[in-house]
Order: C-alpha cells, then sequence, then structure tokens
C-alpha cells in the first residue's frame, strides 16, 4: 500500500509542478496583452508622434510576444 500511496504523492506533485507552471505561462501572457493595450492607447493619443513617444512600448511588446508564449507542458521531439 506504501508503493501506491508514494506514487500517487508523486502524481499530485507532478500536476502541481505542471499547473503552477502554466499559470505563470498565462500571466506572463496577460502581461503581453496589458502592453498590447497600452501600446494602442498611445498611439491614439500621439497621433502622428507614435513612432517617437511610444518605442519604448513598442519594444516591450515585440520581446514580450518573443519570450511569453503560452506553451503546454509537454514537447514533441520531431
Amino acid at each position: 500500500m506504501a508503493n501506491g500511496e508514494e506514487q500517487y504523492a508523486e502524481l499530485m506533485k507532478k500536476q502541481q509542478a505542471r499547473d503552477e507552471w502554466l499559470r505563470e505561462s498565462w500571466i506572463r501572457a496577460m502581461e503581453a496583452r496589458i502592453v498590447s493595450d497600452n501600446l494602442q492607447k498611445c498611439h491614439r493619443v500621439e497621433g502622428v508622434n507614435h513612432y517617437e513617444k511610444c518605442k519604448h512600448l513598442a519594444d516591450r511588446y515585440q520581446e514580450m510576444l518573443r519570450d511569453n508564449r503560452v506553451k503546454g507542458f509537454k514537447t514533441i521531439d520531431v
């Protein structure tokens, strides 16, 4: 019976780690969405000068798009 309990505890630990990783991934994706919304607001407000005034937001959003993708916990080697 101890072996079954150990396996159950191990599976629960693994599931908890997956949930935590996925939660953090979604948080990073939502941060990118917030930066995107701020960039859109900046474009509307600044008008013609948005290239200069909103560059910091555009650069940050571009980095976040590259780095903050929602990924599953499984990886497939091709």
